[in-house]
């Protein structure tokens, strides 16, 4: 006579190796395609800022490996793709990889090698550059932007630059440099742009002024309900630091009478116009921490719309406490 509980047990146990064989069946044994467009820019006489471009995996990039000749020396998750490497020799020249790695820990060839030499130090170069001047730009379509500036000035001389969205670097082009072009952007969104100039001594210099791009929308979205033309500015209230915002409503087909307002990409309040919106741009004044002078805030906002939804995000500011604020 079968024993029903024994009988159970192999048939569960026969069940879990067919499951683990098909996992094994199923295990992901391709590797990831190699990274493309690796650039290395010196960005001071220790530091090289590294910079690649996506690579493609059938179930997914979770990481990227950058090597100097050979060796390992940075890894970064796989949303990633830029890091700089510290800790390196003055005037000395060096040779990069990049590979990707995937879940299972397939690693893709490494990429053409970049060759990059640090500056010579420069221990008298105390003082940072100038900001970068007059930055404009344009959205190339619906996923990449393009930007140009004037040259910074520094006592010794400027080694890069470094492109800002939203406070964050996301590019890094070489000191002789007047432009980028941006990339992997989402469609119809709005972007926020800085540059600040770098010498070798690692100074960077104060931000540019913004520039705000929005990219293409995808085809049949709707139209942006983001408010335009912020501005924001430092001031103080009775000795209290305050920043003081201006904007212009967005076009939703009806009156505006409430935002939500972000500082530093946290929801901080609900500005509500109680008897209705004013006419033309609106303004209101916030109430900071009181900081010590050269503490940044970051802010922006969004609308509610006459369905009751929340719109799309603003351009971000930047102020700092005891400085002039970045403006529209």
């Amino acid at each position: 006579m079968r024993h029903p509980v024994r009988y159970a047990v192999l048939v569960c146990a026969a069940l879990a190796l067919a499951a683990c064989s098909a996992t094994a069946d199923e295990r992901d044994g391709r590797a990831p395609t190699v990274p493309g467009g690796v650039t290395a820019q010196a960005g001071s006489a220790t530091s090289v800022h590294v910079m690649w471009e996506a690579s493609a995996d059938d179930k997914g990039v979770t990481g990227y490996e950058v090597l100097q000749r050979g060796a390992r020396v940075k890894a970064v998750p796989g949303e990633k793709h830029m890091t700089d490497v510290d800790g390196l020799a003055p005037a000395t020249a060096y040779s990069f990889t990049v590979r990707a790695r995937d879940a299972a820990g397939n690693l893709s060839a490494p990429s053409a090698p970049v060759a990059v030499t640090t500056p010579a130090p420069t221990p008298a170069d105390h003082g940072p550059p100038t900001a970068p001047g007059a930055l404009r730009g344009r959205a190339d379509g619906s996923r990449a932007v393009t930007l140009s500036w004037r040259r910074a000035t520094d006592d010794v001389g400027v080694t890069s630059y470094d492109i800002y969205q939203e406070d964050v670097r996301i590019h890094s082009v070489s000191g002789s440099a007047t432009g980028a072009r941006v990339t992997g952007l989402r469609p119809g969104t709005v972007y926020t742009f800085t540059v600040r100039a770098r010498d070798a001594a690692d100074n960077s210099s104060p931000d540019s002024d913004p520039v705000d791009l929005t990219t293409a929308p995808a085809p049949g979205a709707p139209a942006s309900t983001a408010p335009t033309e912020l501005s924001a500015r430092y001031g103080e209230a009775a000795g209290v630091p305050t920043v003081e915002l201006s904007w212009r409503p967005p076009d939703t087909g009806g009156p505006v009478t409430s935002y939500q307002l972000f500082l530093d990409g946290r929801f901080t309040t609900t500005i509500v116009f109680g008897a209705g919106p004013p006419p033309g741009r609106a303004s209101y004044t916030l109430t900071v921490a009181a900081e010590k002078p050269g503490t940044r805030y970051s802010v922006k906002l969004r609308a509610r719309l006459p369905d009751g939804t929340w719109g799309d995000l603003s351009a971000q500011r930047t102020v700092v406490i005891g400085g002039r604020g970045a403006t529209s």
